[in-house]
């Protein structure tokens, strides 16, 4: 079991003054909720790739923009159903998705690791800020249903933002929030592409939440964990790229990464 370091003093942590996180699969148990609320929708998860499949391929029509969340919904569902031979109409597909909606958000719980990491970034002086892909008031609900309401200085929410993960704009717009240079911003996430890479290519440092364990080894810029419970340790002793930790060199020397700051977003 990795152990957790005793919160540290503000220079231990170099200039890193404040950690954004996702939320799904991050700090939420996501899969384990959904596969829940597929359950109540068809009595088992056999099918279980198929609707994450659906979901993926819908989501990222809503994450562009080309639908509304509720459309979304309703699309999968009837596309869904549609995979094994089953028409549907839009009303049945709806009726069918409320059923598991409500499942699914009475199973919504966070992950054993998140409280405790979130408690020691809080008492290490750190900021925290959540950045995630979806609509305003699905995810606010979710975040006061998990008991994380007040946790965070910042929420960056792209169905209020109008910009989505991976485009570096809402990775700016949370440093702006946070008042703080990308350089001294990490933001966490369980998607290599979307969070990791999307806020290294922001001047952020990148850390990909790997929680499957899967053997891929990250890109050159971004760290890689299995759990938040590692987490502690990366940012005091194995951030390869945040400056000032004792014992290691200091780049600040050199130039931080440029990025183009924003102030207010539009689509």
């Amino acid at each position: 079991m990795t152990s957790v370091p005793h919160p540290p003093t503000t220079p231990e942590l170099g200039r890193i003054k404040a950690v954004c996180l996702d939320i799904d699969d991050t700090l939420l148990d996501n899969a384990a909720s959904s596969r829940l609320g597929l359950r109540a929708l068809i009595g088992n998860d056999a099918a279980w790739p198929v609707w994450r499949h659906t979901t993926e391929d819908h989501y990222e029509r809503y994450v562009a923009g080309e639908v509304d969340f509720a459309t979304m919904c309703v699309e999968r569902t009837r596309a869904f159903f549609a995979a094994f031979g089953e028409q549907i109409s839009d009303a049945e597909a709806t009726a069918r998705e409320d059923h598991r909606m409500a499942a699914m958000q009475a199973a919504w719980c966070l992950f054993d690791d998140a409280l405790p990491c979130l408690e020691w970034m809080r008492a290490s002086g750190l900021q925290l800020a959540v950045i995630t892909n979806a609509p305003s008031a699905y995810q606010r609900k979710k975040i006061s249903r998990t008991g994380l309401a007040g946790t965070f200085d910042s929420m960056l929410i792209s169905g209020e933002l109008g910009v989505a993960k991976p485009d570096p704009r809402i990775f700016h717009a949370a440093c702006d929030a946070l008042d703080a240079a990308p350089h001294e911003v990490v933001h966490v996430g369980d998607r290599l592409d979307t969070d990791a890479l999307g806020a290294a290519d922001a001047g952020l440092h990148g850390v990909w939440l790997n929680r499957n364990g899967t053997e891929h080894a990250p890109p050159e810029g971004v760290s890689m964990i299995t759990s938040l419970a590692e987490l502690p340790e990366l940012l005091v002793c194995d951030l390869p790229f945040a400056p000032g930790i004792p014992g290691r060199p200091d780049p600040g020397a050199t130039a931080p990464h440029e990025t183009t700051r924003i102030g207010a977003l539009t689509r």
